[in-house]
C-alpha cells in the first residue's frame, strides 16, 4: 500500500518515509515512521495530524479508508467536541477507532480534552501510527 494512503496524503511523515522508501517489511516502516514521527518538527507533526478527518466528518469528504473505519453515523456532538479540542490544542483530533461506536469516541475526546498540549500531540500521532499499522494488515 503507498505511503500516502497510510497517512492520510503528502504528509510531512509521509514525505519523509517515501523519500527512504523501500523497506524490508511493512513493520520495519512502521518502526522507521515511530522515530521519524518524533524527530518532526511540531509544525510537521500538527501537519500530519491535520491530515487527518475530523471524527464525525460528513461521509462525503471522508476518504474511503476513512470511511470504512469511521463509518458513517453522524453525531452531532462531534461537531462541537472537535471545534473545543481543536481550539485547545491548535490541531486535529485523532484517535485509533478500531471498531468503536461514534458515541464511545465522544466519550475518549472528552476525556482527552482533559490532558496537556505535549501529551495529545504525542497521542495524536500514536493513532496515526496505529491507524497506519492497522491498514497495513
Amino acid at each position: 500500500m503507498e505511503v500516502e494512503l497510510l497517512f492520510e496524503g503528502s504528509t510531512p511523515l509521509a514525505r519523509r518515509l517515501r523519500a527512504e522508501a523501500p523497506f524490508a517489511s511493512g513493520a520495519a516502516m512502521i518502526a522507521r515512521a515511530r522515530k521519524v514521527a518524533g524527530d518532526l518538527s511540531e509544525a510537521d507533526q500538527i501537519a500530519t495530524l491535520n491530515a487527518h478527518p475530523r471524527i464525525g466528518e460528513d461521509p462525503a469528504r471522508l476518504s474511503a479508508l476513512s470511511l470504512s473505519e469511521q463509518g458513517a453515523e453522524r453525531l452531532p456532538e462531534l461537531d462541537r467536541l472537535n471545534a473545543e479540542y481543536e481550539a485547545r490544542f491548535g490541531f486535529r483530533f485523532v484517535v485509533f477507532v478500531h471498531g468503536r461506536s461514534k458515541a464511545e469516541v465522544a466519550e475518549v475526546l472528552r476525556e482527552r480534552l482533559q490532558s496537556g498540549r505535549r501529551e495529545e500531540l504525542e497521542a495524536g500521532l500514536e493513532a496515526v501510527l496505529a491507524i497506519a499499522e492497522d491498514r497495513l494488515r
